[in-house]
């Protein structure tokens, strides 16, 4: 695991060509088809015949969450196992990375109450609407998620089941144990070198194609799919198209919204995963020192 850029993808198929692996993406945007460019989902050359799963799987008017994540993700571990192999999950998606190391949100939950607020709230022109009763209901729970909106419905979703806010249910439930069939590492970069490394992946998607590729989807309806919507870089692209801002600035605008999520990333990981290894990069030894760990099992 690790912020965006800090080199998961090239080091999961390292390893898994390896040890005799196959790679399990936890990224919540490379399982759609087509966002290729903009999510930095590894070609078929980089996957270097490493089979990889749970990428391409889902139309991008298909809603993807974190409960069908983790039943997806241990289905793949489960057939990995069965063939004898190495599962690697690689991504950087924290919440679906502690779903399955730690297990799914014990809080309450109603499929027909979210499919009711799915349709109300699940797009950019209701979310101000959903925002507006959170900061008059549930204070807290709006300034934690105010500008997540799967997160400001799910928060919702349990104010209306419970009465309660979710900030303050989280507080009082048990610690959950990690897993123990697995060993997780973050991979953590100096912070100048890994905003330098954004801004040059930026700069190099931007060049393969992806405003092509954000054009054609923002016509489909990307800013209103039901999770699609959140990823990093078409929004910005949708505004340069709209004449907003030249092309010499929109590298810029996207590399700091990304870096900005690359922070965050970084605090998940820090503050959720105590049980990760810290790996420093670079570090030419990453793949043997994993090998050790994992053979501590």
């Amino acid at each position: 695991m690790g912020a965006t850029a800090s080199g998961k993808s090239e080091l999961a198929v390292r390893l898994a060509l390896r040890l005799g692996g196959e790679v399990v993406s936890a990224d919540s945007m490379q399982i759609y088809r087509g966002l290729d460019r903009g999510t930095a989902k590894p070609s078929r050359k980089e996957r270097g015949g490493v089979p990889h799963h749970l990428i391409d799987i889902a139309d991008i008017a298909e809603k993807y969450d974190v409960y069908r994540f983790r039943s997806d993700a241990e289905q793949c571990i489960a057939d990995i196992r069965g063939r004898g192999r190495i599962p690697i999950v690689a991504g950087g998606t924290g919440l679906y990375l502690r779903a399955l190391l730690y297990g799914l949100d014990p809080l309450p939950a109603s499929e027909e109450l979210r499919r009711e607020l799915d349709e109300a709230f699940d797009s950019e022109s209701r979310f101000p609407e959903l925002q507006r009763i959170m900061r008059e209901q549930a204070p807290q729970d709006y300034e934690r998620f105010r500008n997540h909106r799967r997160k400001l419905i799910r928060a919702y979703e349990v104010l209306r089941l419970t009465g309660r806010q979710m900030t303050e249910l989280q507080k009082t439930r048990k610690k959950p144990e990690c897993r123990k069939d697995a060993r997780s590492f973050v991979l953590v970069w100096d912070n100048a070198v890994l905003r330098d490394r954004i801004y040059r992946r930026c700069g190099e998607m931007l060049a393969s194609g992806w405003i092509e590729e954000a054009e054609h989807f923002l016509r489909k309806g990307l800013h209103d799919a039901p999770t699609a919507w959140q990823a990093l870089g078409y929004r910005q692209i949708g505004d340069f198209l709209n004449g907003k801002f030249g092309r010499g600035e929109l590298q810029e605008r996207i590399a700091t919204a990304t870096w900005q999520f690359a922070r965050r990333q970084n605090t998940w990981f820090r503050t959720q995963h105590p049980e990760a290894i810290r790996v420093f990069m670079p570090d030419p030894h990453v793949p043997e020192l994993i090998e050790k760990h994992l053979f501590s099992l």
